[in-house]
Protein backbone atom coordinates (compact mmCIF):
# COMPACT_ATOMS: atom_id res chain seq x y z
CA UNK A 1 0.00 0.00 0.00
CA UNK A 2 1.12 3.15 -0.84
CA UNK A 3 1.31 5.58 1.64
CA UNK A 4 1.15 9.61 0.28
CA UNK A 5 2.39 12.49 2.72
CA UNK A 6 0.30 15.41 2.39
CA UNK A 7 3.03 17.88 2.93
CA UNK A 8 0.92 20.96 4.35
CA UNK A 9 1.80 21.03 8.39
CA UNK A 10 -1.14 22.55 10.11
CA UNK A 11 -0.59 24.00 13.48
CA UNK A 12 -2.64 21.62 15.06
CA UNK A 13 -4.75 18.12 13.94
CA UNK A 14 -7.28 16.90 16.57
CA UNK A 15 -8.56 13.11 16.18
CA UNK A 16 -11.71 12.63 16.56
CA UNK A 17 -15.32 15.26 16.47
CA UNK A 18 -16.92 14.27 19.61
CA UNK A 19 -17.52 16.01 22.42
CA UNK A 20 -13.95 16.85 23.47
CA UNK A 21 -12.88 16.71 19.56
CA UNK A 22 -14.94 19.46 18.91
CA UNK A 23 -14.33 21.49 21.71
CA UNK A 24 -10.44 21.12 20.62
CA UNK A 25 -11.64 22.26 17.20
CA UNK A 26 -13.02 25.53 18.49
CA UNK A 27 -11.00 26.33 21.01
CA UNK A 28 -7.66 25.71 19.24
CA UNK A 29 -9.20 27.39 15.56
CA UNK A 30 -10.42 30.71 17.96
CA UNK A 31 -6.97 31.35 19.26
CA UNK A 32 -5.84 31.44 15.72
CA UNK A 33 -4.09 28.00 14.57
CA UNK A 34 -5.07 26.21 11.21
CA UNK A 35 -6.71 23.07 12.87
CA UNK A 36 -7.25 19.57 10.95
CA UNK A 37 -9.81 17.45 12.55
CA UNK A 38 -9.95 13.54 11.37
CA UNK A 39 -12.86 11.39 11.77
CA UNK A 40 -12.94 7.88 11.09
CA UNK A 41 -16.66 8.56 10.09
CA UNK A 42 -18.64 9.57 7.29
CA UNK A 43 -19.98 13.47 7.31
CA UNK A 44 -23.42 14.31 8.93
CA UNK A 45 -26.17 16.21 7.25
CA UNK A 46 -28.99 17.44 9.45
CA UNK A 47 -31.64 18.03 6.87
CA UNK A 48 -31.05 15.07 5.61
CA UNK A 49 -30.08 12.44 8.60
CA UNK A 50 -31.93 13.88 11.65
CA UNK A 51 -35.24 12.53 12.07
CA UNK A 52 -36.75 13.40 15.08
CA UNK A 53 -39.92 14.62 13.38
CA UNK A 54 -40.50 11.48 11.36
CA UNK A 55 -42.78 9.48 12.59
CA UNK A 56 -42.82 5.54 12.34
CA UNK A 57 -45.22 5.15 9.65
CA UNK A 58 -42.67 6.46 7.62
CA UNK A 59 -40.20 4.55 8.49
CA UNK A 60 -39.46 1.69 6.11
CA UNK A 61 -39.90 -0.83 8.88
CA UNK A 62 -42.69 0.89 11.09
CA UNK A 63 -40.01 1.61 13.80
CA UNK A 64 -39.30 -2.01 14.97
CA UNK A 65 -35.93 -1.80 13.25
CA UNK A 66 -34.13 -3.84 10.26
CA UNK A 67 -33.60 -6.67 12.88
CA UNK A 68 -31.81 -9.27 10.13
CA UNK A 69 -29.19 -5.75 9.60
CA UNK A 70 -28.88 -5.45 13.23
CA UNK A 71 -28.45 -9.10 14.42
CA UNK A 72 -26.05 -9.51 11.16
CA UNK A 73 -23.97 -6.51 11.17
CA UNK A 74 -24.58 -4.45 14.58
CA UNK A 75 -24.92 -7.39 17.31
CA UNK A 76 -23.02 -5.25 20.15
CA UNK A 77 -24.91 -1.57 19.09
CA UNK A 78 -28.56 -2.49 18.38
CA UNK A 79 -28.39 -3.53 22.45
CA UNK A 80 -28.39 0.53 23.02
CA UNK A 81 -31.91 1.81 23.14
CA UNK A 82 -30.33 4.86 20.97
CA UNK A 83 -29.56 1.93 17.95
CA UNK A 84 -33.30 2.09 16.82
CA UNK A 85 -34.24 1.92 13.22
CA UNK A 86 -34.33 5.95 13.17
CA UNK A 87 -30.40 6.16 14.89
CA UNK A 88 -29.19 3.19 13.93
CA UNK A 89 -27.00 4.67 11.31
CA UNK A 90 -25.23 7.08 13.83
CA UNK A 91 -23.75 3.55 15.36
CA UNK A 92 -20.74 1.64 14.04
CA UNK A 93 -20.85 -1.94 12.28
CA UNK A 94 -19.27 -4.50 14.58
CA UNK A 95 -17.73 -6.48 11.58
CA UNK A 96 -16.45 -3.73 10.57
CA UNK A 97 -14.90 -2.54 13.52
CA UNK A 98 -14.09 -5.43 15.86
CA UNK A 99 -12.64 -6.03 19.22
CA UNK A 100 -11.97 -9.18 21.27
CA UNK A 101 -12.84 -10.16 24.98
CA UNK A 102 -9.60 -10.75 27.33
CA UNK A 103 -9.47 -13.70 29.41
CA UNK A 104 -10.46 -13.35 33.04
CA UNK A 105 -12.62 -10.76 31.96
CA UNK A 106 -16.22 -9.78 32.08
CA UNK A 107 -17.93 -9.21 28.38
CA UNK A 108 -18.14 -5.88 27.33
CA UNK A 109 -20.23 -3.96 25.58
CA UNK A 110 -18.30 -1.01 23.45
CA UNK A 111 -20.66 1.39 22.08
CA UNK A 112 -19.54 4.02 19.15
CA UNK A 113 -20.56 6.10 16.90
CA UNK A 114 -18.12 7.16 13.77
CA UNK A 115 -20.02 9.52 12.40
CA UNK A 116 -19.19 13.44 12.16
CA UNK A 117 -19.76 14.59 15.71
CA UNK A 118 -19.86 11.29 17.27
CA UNK A 119 -20.98 10.11 20.21
CA UNK A 120 -22.30 13.86 21.06
CA UNK A 121 -25.17 13.67 18.46
CA UNK A 122 -26.84 10.64 21.08
CA UNK A 123 -25.53 11.17 24.38
CA UNK A 124 -28.18 11.74 27.05
CA UNK A 125 -26.73 15.29 28.30
CA UNK A 126 -26.79 15.23 31.40
CA UNK A 127 -23.85 17.32 32.82
CA UNK A 128 -22.71 17.46 36.30
CA UNK A 129 -19.54 18.93 37.84
CA UNK A 130 -17.33 17.16 39.89
CA UNK A 131 -16.24 18.33 43.13
CA UNK A 132 -12.89 18.06 45.44
CA UNK A 133 -14.56 15.02 47.22
CA UNK A 134 -14.26 13.46 43.51
CA UNK A 135 -10.59 15.47 42.65
CA UNK A 136 -9.19 14.02 45.69
CA UNK A 137 -11.04 10.20 46.29
CA UNK A 138 -8.22 8.13 45.04
CA UNK A 139 -5.35 10.32 47.41
CA UNK A 140 -8.36 9.57 50.18
CA UNK A 141 -8.47 5.92 49.82
CA UNK A 142 -5.56 4.70 47.76
CA UNK A 143 -7.21 3.47 44.95
CA UNK A 144 -5.28 4.75 41.80
CA UNK A 145 -3.45 7.44 41.44
CA UNK A 146 -3.51 11.18 42.74
CA UNK A 147 -4.95 13.32 40.30
CA UNK A 148 -2.96 16.61 39.66
CA UNK A 149 -6.01 19.13 39.53
CA UNK A 150 -8.32 19.88 41.92
CA UNK A 151 -12.09 22.04 41.72
CA UNK A 152 -10.35 24.98 42.03
CA UNK A 153 -8.50 24.23 38.51
CA UNK A 154 -11.14 23.39 36.67
CA UNK A 155 -14.26 25.84 38.08
CA UNK A 156 -13.43 28.37 35.39
CA UNK A 157 -13.45 26.15 33.01
CA UNK A 158 -16.86 24.91 33.77
CA UNK A 159 -17.88 28.42 33.98
CA UNK A 160 -16.27 28.60 30.08
CA UNK A 161 -17.82 25.78 28.82
CA UNK A 162 -21.41 25.69 30.17
CA UNK A 163 -21.69 29.74 29.14
CA UNK A 164 -21.00 28.09 25.64
CA UNK A 165 -22.98 24.73 25.60
CA UNK A 166 -26.09 25.78 27.84
CA UNK A 167 -26.89 24.00 30.90
CA UNK A 168 -30.37 23.89 31.96
CA UNK A 169 -30.37 23.52 35.99
CA UNK A 170 -31.38 24.72 39.05
CA UNK A 171 -28.86 25.88 42.15
CA UNK A 172 -28.71 23.76 45.05
CA UNK A 173 -25.24 24.78 46.93
CA UNK A 174 -24.68 20.93 47.89
CA UNK A 175 -20.66 20.89 48.12
CA UNK A 176 -20.86 17.18 46.33
CA UNK A 177 -22.47 18.55 43.35
CA UNK A 178 -21.25 21.95 42.82
CA UNK A 179 -23.39 24.27 41.07
CA UNK A 180 -22.44 26.30 37.72
CA UNK A 181 -23.78 28.95 35.52
CA UNK A 182 -27.22 27.42 34.03
CA UNK A 183 -30.06 28.63 31.94
CA UNK A 184 -33.39 28.31 33.60
CA UNK A 185 -34.42 24.74 34.55
CA UNK A 186 -36.89 22.46 33.07
CA UNK A 187 -39.72 22.31 35.04
CA UNK A 188 -40.48 19.26 37.21
CA UNK A 189 -43.63 17.71 36.97
CA UNK A 190 -46.22 17.94 39.46
CA UNK A 191 -45.60 14.65 41.19
CA UNK A 192 -41.92 15.66 41.00
CA UNK A 193 -42.31 18.35 43.13
CA UNK A 194 -44.42 16.31 45.65
CA UNK A 195 -41.47 13.72 46.21
CA UNK A 196 -39.22 16.35 46.48
CA UNK A 197 -41.17 17.59 49.31
CA UNK A 198 -41.58 14.33 50.78
CA UNK A 199 -38.11 13.55 50.51
CA UNK A 200 -37.07 16.84 52.10
CA UNK A 201 -39.25 15.88 54.97
CA UNK A 202 -38.01 12.41 55.45
CA UNK A 203 -34.40 13.44 55.43
CA UNK A 204 -34.18 16.77 56.40
CA UNK A 205 -33.00 17.73 52.75
CA UNK A 206 -30.04 15.42 53.12
CA UNK A 207 -31.66 13.57 49.77
CA UNK A 208 -32.36 16.08 47.02
CA UNK A 209 -34.68 16.04 44.04
CA UNK A 210 -33.54 18.30 41.75
CA UNK A 211 -34.16 18.71 38.09
CA UNK A 212 -31.58 16.97 36.02
CA UNK A 213 -28.97 19.22 34.35
CA UNK A 214 -28.74 19.12 31.07
CA UNK A 215 -27.03 20.32 27.71
CA UNK A 216 -30.60 22.12 26.60
CA UNK A 217 -31.31 24.76 25.74
CA UNK A 218 -35.13 26.27 27.84
CA UNK A 219 -34.00 30.03 25.80
CA UNK A 220 -32.32 30.64 23.05
CA UNK A 221 -28.53 30.78 23.65
CA UNK A 222 -25.74 32.19 21.22
CA UNK A 223 -27.79 31.78 18.00
CA UNK A 224 -29.45 28.50 19.19
CA UNK A 225 -32.73 27.96 19.57
CA UNK A 226 -34.87 27.04 22.71
CA UNK A 227 -36.05 23.69 22.98
CA UNK A 228 -39.78 22.85 21.58
CA UNK A 229 -40.08 19.25 23.65
CA UNK A 230 -40.85 17.59 20.62
CA UNK A 231 -39.17 14.65 19.81
CA UNK A 232 -36.58 11.99 20.76
CA UNK A 233 -33.10 13.93 20.71
CA UNK A 234 -30.79 11.19 20.25
CA UNK A 235 -32.51 11.20 16.45
CA UNK A 236 -31.18 14.81 15.90
CA UNK A 237 -32.18 17.90 16.76
CA UNK A 238 -32.51 20.39 13.49
CA UNK A 239 -33.39 23.65 15.86
CA UNK A 240 -29.97 22.75 17.42
CA UNK A 241 -31.47 23.08 20.80
CA UNK A 242 -29.39 20.13 22.30
CA UNK A 243 -25.49 19.96 22.51
CA UNK A 244 -23.42 18.62 20.41
CA UNK A 245 -20.46 18.83 18.47
CA UNK A 246 -22.58 19.38 15.42
CA UNK A 247 -24.81 21.69 17.04
CA UNK A 248 -22.24 24.07 18.38
CA UNK A 249 -18.23 23.70 18.45
CA UNK A 250 -17.76 22.68 15.27
CA UNK A 251 -19.97 25.08 13.41
CA UNK A 252 -18.21 27.77 15.86
CA UNK A 253 -14.70 26.32 14.70
CA UNK A 254 -15.41 26.35 10.88
CA UNK A 255 -17.16 30.32 11.74
CA UNK A 256 -13.16 31.28 12.18
CA UNK A 257 -12.06 30.36 8.64
CA UNK A 258 -9.26 28.07 10.04
CA UNK A 259 -11.09 24.49 10.43
CA UNK A 260 -10.70 21.83 8.34
CA UNK A 261 -12.49 18.45 9.00
CA UNK A 262 -11.51 15.12 6.85
CA UNK A 263 -14.17 12.49 7.87
CA UNK A 264 -13.86 8.80 6.58
CA UNK A 265 -10.33 8.99 8.08
CA UNK A 266 -9.43 5.59 10.18
CA UNK A 267 -6.14 6.30 12.33
CA UNK A 268 -3.72 4.16 12.10
CA UNK A 269 -1.37 5.35 14.55
CA UNK A 270 0.73 8.39 15.16
CA UNK A 271 3.97 9.09 13.76
CA UNK A 272 6.79 10.12 16.31
CA UNK A 273 10.02 11.63 14.98
CA UNK A 274 12.77 9.83 17.53
CA UNK A 275 15.26 13.09 17.09
CA UNK A 276 12.10 16.01 17.90
CA UNK A 277 10.99 13.58 20.17
CA UNK A 278 7.67 15.06 19.03
CA UNK A 279 4.57 13.63 17.20
CA UNK A 280 5.33 14.73 13.66
CA UNK A 281 1.66 13.53 11.89
CA UNK A 282 -1.08 10.97 12.07
CA UNK A 283 -0.62 7.88 9.54
CA UNK A 284 -4.58 7.69 8.40
CA UNK A 285 -6.27 5.09 5.91
CA UNK A 286 -8.83 6.45 3.61
CA UNK A 287 -12.17 4.54 4.77
CA UNK A 288 -13.76 4.99 1.02
CA UNK A 289 -10.25 4.83 -1.45
CA UNK A 290 -8.33 2.44 1.12
CA UNK A 291 -5.13 4.99 0.71
CA UNK A 292 -2.66 5.14 3.04
CA UNK A 293 -2.20 8.74 3.88
CA UNK A 294 0.18 11.06 6.50
CA UNK A 295 -0.56 14.22 7.95
CA UNK A 296 1.64 16.43 9.46
CA UNK A 297 0.84 19.19 12.66
CA UNK A 298 2.98 20.65 15.10
CA UNK A 299 0.30 18.95 17.93
CA UNK A 300 -1.68 16.90 18.06
CA UNK A 301 -5.16 16.15 20.46
CA UNK A 302 -6.14 12.94 20.65
CA UNK A 303 -9.90 12.46 21.22
CA UNK A 304 -10.95 9.62 19.77
CA UNK A 305 -12.47 8.04 22.83
CA UNK A 306 -11.47 6.44 25.61
CA UNK A 307 -10.96 3.16 24.41
CA UNK A 308 -10.02 3.72 20.88
CA UNK A 309 -7.22 6.21 22.03
CA UNK A 310 -5.76 3.75 23.86
CA UNK A 311 -5.87 1.49 20.87
CA UNK A 312 -4.35 4.73 18.60
CA UNK A 313 -1.49 5.05 21.55
CA UNK A 314 -0.58 0.79 21.56
CA UNK A 315 -0.38 0.83 17.67
CA UNK A 316 2.27 3.48 17.28
CA UNK A 317 4.83 1.30 19.49
CA UNK A 318 8.30 2.65 18.27
CA UNK A 319 11.82 1.41 18.90
CA UNK A 320 11.74 4.12 22.48
CA UNK A 321 7.85 3.25 23.17
CA UNK A 322 8.13 -0.64 22.45
CA UNK A 323 4.87 -1.03 24.61
CA UNK A 324 3.35 1.41 22.90
CA UNK A 325 3.53 5.18 22.09
CA UNK A 326 3.93 7.66 25.57
CA UNK A 327 3.82 4.88 27.26
CA UNK A 328 7.35 4.57 29.61
CA UNK A 329 5.07 4.76 32.81
CA UNK A 330 3.65 1.10 31.14
CA UNK A 331 -0.21 2.42 32.48
CA UNK A 332 -1.36 2.84 28.61
CA UNK A 333 -4.43 0.60 28.35
CA UNK A 334 -4.82 0.22 31.94
CA UNK A 335 -7.08 0.95 34.91
CA UNK A 336 -10.20 0.90 32.21
CA UNK A 337 -13.59 2.21 34.26
CA UNK A 338 -17.03 2.69 33.50
CA UNK A 339 -20.33 3.67 35.66
CA UNK A 340 -22.47 0.52 37.40
CA UNK A 341 -25.81 1.44 36.75
CA UNK A 342 -28.99 -0.81 35.60
CA UNK A 343 -30.19 -0.84 39.37
CA UNK A 344 -32.27 0.62 41.66
CA UNK A 345 -36.16 0.64 42.71
CA UNK A 346 -39.96 1.54 41.70
CA UNK A 347 -43.06 2.03 42.80
CA UNK A 348 -46.42 3.58 42.86
CA UNK A 349 -47.44 7.01 43.90
CA UNK A 350 -51.13 7.67 45.13
CA UNK A 351 -52.83 10.83 43.94
CA UNK A 352 -52.86 13.37 41.41
CA UNK A 353 -55.30 11.18 39.73
CA UNK A 354 -56.38 13.92 37.55
CA UNK A 355 -52.69 15.32 36.49
CA UNK A 356 -50.42 14.06 33.64
CA UNK A 357 -47.85 15.17 31.62
CA UNK A 358 -47.31 16.52 27.75
CA UNK A 359 -44.72 16.60 25.18
CA UNK A 360 -41.06 14.79 25.39
CA UNK A 361 -39.23 16.33 28.26
CA UNK A 362 -35.69 15.77 27.25
CA UNK A 363 -34.26 15.10 31.22
CA UNK A 364 -35.02 13.84 34.29
CA UNK A 365 -34.63 14.26 37.82
CA UNK A 366 -31.55 14.16 39.55
CA UNK A 367 -30.30 12.74 43.31
CA UNK A 368 -27.40 13.31 43.93
CA UNK A 369 -24.50 11.30 46.10
CA UNK A 370 -25.42 11.15 49.53
CA UNK A 371 -23.30 8.10 51.16
CA UNK A 372 -19.69 8.23 51.96
CA UNK A 373 -20.02 11.94 51.84
CA UNK A 374 -16.82 14.27 53.72
CA UNK A 375 -16.30 17.03 55.96
CA UNK A 376 -18.73 17.61 58.77
CA UNK A 377 -21.39 14.89 57.07
CA UNK A 378 -18.95 12.11 56.59
CA UNK A 379 -19.71 9.85 59.61
CA UNK A 380 -23.75 10.27 59.24
CA UNK A 381 -23.42 9.17 55.78
CA UNK A 382 -20.71 6.27 55.97
CA UNK A 383 -20.98 3.25 54.34
CA UNK A 384 -19.18 0.56 55.88
CA UNK A 385 -19.44 -2.51 52.69
CA UNK A 386 -17.76 -0.37 50.13
CA UNK A 387 -16.22 2.87 49.44
CA UNK A 388 -17.19 5.81 47.21
CA UNK A 389 -20.48 6.54 46.15
CA UNK A 390 -23.43 7.04 43.83
CA UNK A 391 -26.34 8.64 42.77
CA UNK A 392 -29.92 8.41 40.74
CA UNK A 393 -31.02 9.66 37.71
CA UNK A 394 -34.66 9.41 38.56
CA UNK A 395 -38.44 10.68 37.99
CA UNK A 396 -42.48 10.06 37.99
CA UNK A 397 -44.33 9.97 35.18
CA UNK A 398 -47.62 8.46 34.64
CA UNK A 399 -48.56 6.23 31.09
CA UNK A 400 -51.83 4.67 29.79
CA UNK A 401 -53.00 1.71 30.88
CA UNK A 402 -53.23 0.28 27.31
CA UNK A 403 -48.93 0.81 27.22
CA UNK A 404 -48.58 -2.06 29.84
CA UNK A 405 -51.66 -4.19 28.42
CA UNK A 406 -49.29 -6.86 26.76
CA UNK A 407 -50.15 -9.51 28.14
CA UNK A 408 -52.55 -9.40 30.46
CA UNK A 409 -55.50 -11.39 31.45
CA UNK A 410 -58.92 -10.78 29.53
CA UNK A 411 -60.65 -10.33 25.88
CA UNK A 412 -63.08 -8.71 23.65
CA UNK A 413 -64.62 -5.48 24.96
CA UNK A 414 -63.88 -5.64 28.19
CA UNK A 415 -60.44 -5.86 27.85
CA UNK A 416 -60.34 -2.88 25.82
CA UNK A 417 -62.20 -1.13 28.00
CA UNK A 418 -59.61 -2.16 30.76
CA UNK A 419 -56.94 -0.44 28.71
CA UNK A 420 -58.46 2.78 28.76
CA UNK A 421 -57.62 5.69 31.15
CA UNK A 422 -53.88 6.57 32.77
CA UNK A 423 -52.14 4.01 34.80
CA UNK A 424 -50.71 5.01 38.23
CA UNK A 425 -47.74 7.43 39.13
CA UNK A 426 -44.71 5.46 39.11
CA UNK A 427 -41.43 6.66 40.57
CA UNK A 428 -38.33 5.31 39.51
CA UNK A 429 -34.83 5.74 41.11
CA UNK A 430 -31.90 4.42 38.85
CA UNK A 431 -27.94 4.58 40.27
CA UNK A 432 -25.00 5.31 38.75
CA UNK A 433 -22.14 3.83 41.11
CA UNK A 434 -18.67 4.41 40.88
CA UNK A 435 -16.35 2.20 39.47
CA UNK A 436 -12.73 2.22 41.39
CA UNK A 437 -9.73 2.28 39.26
CA UNK A 438 -8.41 -1.11 38.40
CA UNK A 439 -4.58 -1.45 36.71
CA UNK A 440 -6.10 -4.98 35.29
CA UNK A 441 -9.05 -3.69 33.68
CA UNK A 442 -7.42 -2.83 30.76
CA UNK A 443 -7.17 -2.33 26.36
CA UNK A 444 -4.58 -4.36 24.99
CA UNK A 445 -3.78 -5.07 20.76
CA UNK A 446 -5.29 -8.41 20.03
CA UNK A 447 -2.48 -10.03 18.25
CA UNK A 448 -4.28 -11.76 15.63
CA UNK A 449 -7.87 -9.66 15.14
CA UNK A 450 -7.79 -6.33 12.13
CA UNK A 451 -10.57 -4.17 11.26
CA UNK A 452 -11.39 -3.61 7.98
CA UNK A 453 -8.99 -1.71 7.42
CA UNK A 454 -6.40 -3.30 8.39
CA UNK A 455 -5.96 -1.98 11.57
CA UNK A 456 -5.10 -4.41 15.00
CA UNK A 457 -8.28 -4.40 17.06
CA UNK A 458 -8.55 -3.42 20.91
CA UNK A 459 -8.94 -6.43 23.32
CA UNK A 460 -10.49 -5.45 26.62
CA UNK A 461 -10.53 -6.98 29.89
CA UNK A 462 -12.53 -5.77 32.20
CA UNK A 463 -14.69 -7.14 35.28
CA UNK A 464 -16.81 -5.13 38.20
CA UNK A 465 -15.30 -5.82 41.45
CA UNK A 466 -16.53 -6.72 45.42
CA UNK A 467 -16.52 -2.88 45.53
CA UNK A 468 -19.12 -2.93 43.13
CA UNK A 469 -21.53 -5.77 43.81
CA UNK A 470 -21.72 -4.32 47.34
CA UNK A 471 -22.80 -0.91 45.87
CA UNK A 472 -25.47 -2.61 43.58
CA UNK A 473 -27.20 -3.83 46.75
CA UNK A 474 -26.98 -0.16 48.32
CA UNK A 475 -28.18 1.58 45.47
CA UNK A 476 -31.19 -1.12 45.72
CA UNK A 477 -31.97 -0.70 49.51
CA UNK A 478 -31.36 2.70 49.71
CA UNK A 479 -34.02 3.76 46.91
CA UNK A 480 -36.60 1.06 48.63
CA UNK A 481 -35.87 2.78 51.55
CA UNK A 482 -36.62 6.26 49.92
CA UNK A 483 -39.72 4.77 48.23
CA UNK A 484 -41.19 3.48 51.68
CA UNK A 485 -40.90 7.00 52.91
CA UNK A 486 -42.67 8.66 50.07
CA UNK A 487 -45.47 5.94 50.63
CA UNK A 488 -44.87 4.66 47.32
CA UNK A 489 -47.10 1.32 46.41
CA UNK A 490 -45.50 -2.25 44.38
CA UNK A 491 -42.11 -0.79 45.16
CA UNK A 492 -40.03 -3.57 43.23
CA UNK A 493 -35.82 -3.42 43.34
CA UNK A 494 -33.91 -4.12 40.17
CA UNK A 495 -30.67 -5.32 39.31
CA UNK A 496 -30.08 -6.06 35.72
CA UNK A 497 -26.18 -6.79 36.48
CA UNK A 498 -25.60 -4.79 33.50
CA UNK A 499 -22.22 -5.66 31.89
CA UNK A 500 -19.36 -3.09 31.54
CA UNK A 501 -19.54 -0.67 28.86
CA UNK A 502 -23.03 -0.07 28.93
CA UNK A 503 -23.05 2.76 30.98
CA UNK A 504 -21.13 4.35 28.15
CA UNK A 505 -19.15 6.48 30.36
CA UNK A 506 -15.57 4.55 29.67
CA UNK A 507 -12.41 6.37 31.36
CA UNK A 508 -9.27 5.90 31.98
CA UNK A 509 -6.39 4.24 29.81
CA UNK A 510 -4.45 7.43 29.87
CA UNK A 511 -4.54 9.03 33.18
CA UNK A 512 -3.79 12.34 34.42
CA UNK A 513 -1.28 12.14 37.66
CA UNK A 514 1.63 13.72 39.41
CA UNK A 515 4.55 11.48 38.87
CA UNK A 516 5.27 10.02 35.35
CA UNK A 517 6.33 6.92 36.37
CA UNK A 518 2.90 6.51 37.18
CA UNK A 519 0.74 8.14 34.40
CA UNK A 520 0.47 9.06 30.98
CA UNK A 521 -0.27 12.23 31.12
CA UNK A 522 0.63 15.92 33.43
CA UNK A 523 -2.07 18.15 34.75
CA UNK A 524 -2.52 19.77 31.61
CA UNK A 525 -3.49 16.30 29.74
CA UNK A 526 -0.26 16.99 28.04
CA UNK A 527 2.13 13.37 27.38
CA UNK A 528 4.92 12.78 30.12
CA UNK A 529 6.57 11.48 27.19
CA UNK A 530 5.85 12.91 24.09
CA UNK A 531 5.19 16.95 24.53
CA UNK A 532 3.27 17.89 21.87
CA UNK A 533 0.65 15.04 22.32
CA UNK A 534 -2.45 16.24 24.59
CA UNK A 535 -5.37 13.71 25.28
CA UNK A 536 -8.30 15.02 26.62
CA UNK A 537 -11.28 12.34 26.08
CA UNK A 538 -11.91 9.88 28.79
CA UNK A 539 -8.96 7.99 28.63
CA UNK A 540 -7.07 11.38 30.48
CA UNK A 541 -9.75 10.33 33.72
CA UNK A 542 -7.79 9.37 36.93
CA UNK A 543 -11.34 8.34 38.50
CA UNK A 544 -14.80 7.89 37.73
CA UNK A 545 -16.52 9.69 40.48
CA UNK A 546 -20.52 8.56 39.87
CA UNK A 547 -21.62 12.03 38.04
CA UNK A 548 -21.90 12.09 34.41
CA UNK A 549 -18.29 12.56 32.68
CA UNK A 550 -18.97 14.84 29.89
CA UNK A 551 -18.35 18.05 31.19
CA UNK A 552 -15.74 17.63 32.75
CA UNK A 553 -14.18 16.15 29.68
CA UNK A 554 -15.25 19.55 27.59
CA UNK A 555 -13.38 21.64 30.80
CA UNK A 556 -11.10 19.77 30.57
CA UNK A 557 -10.05 19.64 26.85
CA UNK A 558 -10.71 23.56 26.72
CA UNK A 559 -8.08 23.93 29.73
CA UNK A 560 -5.19 21.78 28.04
CA UNK A 561 -6.33 23.96 24.43
CA UNK A 562 -5.61 27.37 26.15
CA UNK A 563 -2.48 25.57 27.91
CA UNK A 564 -1.21 24.30 24.61
CA UNK A 565 -1.45 27.51 22.56
CA UNK A 566 0.33 29.56 25.04
CA UNK A 567 3.34 27.29 25.05
CA UNK A 568 3.62 27.28 21.19
CA UNK A 569 3.32 31.52 21.37
CA UNK A 570 6.57 31.06 23.99
CA UNK A 571 7.93 28.26 21.27
CA UNK A 572 8.16 25.89 24.18
CA UNK A 573 6.22 23.38 21.88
Amino acid sequence: MVQIIERKTWDAIVIGSGITGGWAAKELTEKGLETLVLEAGPPVIPERDYSEHTPPWQMPYRGLRDRKHQAERQPVQSRAAACDEWSGKFFVDDIDNPYSIGDGGQDFLWIRARVVGGRSLLWGRQSYRWSDLDFEANARDGYGTDWPIRYRDLAPWYDHVESFVGIAGQPENMPQLPDGKFLPPIAQTCMEERVREGLDRAFGGTRRFTPARVAVLTKHHLGRRACHYCGICRRGCISRSYFSSLNATLPAAEATGRLTVRPNSVVRNLVYDEQTDRVSGVHLIDAESMESIEVRGRIVFLCASTIESARILLNSATPRFAEGLANSSGQVGRNLMDHIFQVGANGNLDGLEDKTTFGRRPNSCYLPRFVNLDGDRAEATREKDFLRGFGYQCGARRGTLWQGGIGQPGFGADYKASLRGLAPWRLNFSGFGENLPNPDNRVTIDPELEDRWGIPAARITMSYGENEEAMRESIQTRAAEMLEALGAKNIRTFNRNSLPGFAIHEMGTARMGQDPATSVLNGWCQSWDVPNLFITDGAAMASSACQNPSLTYMALTARACDYAVRQMRRLEL
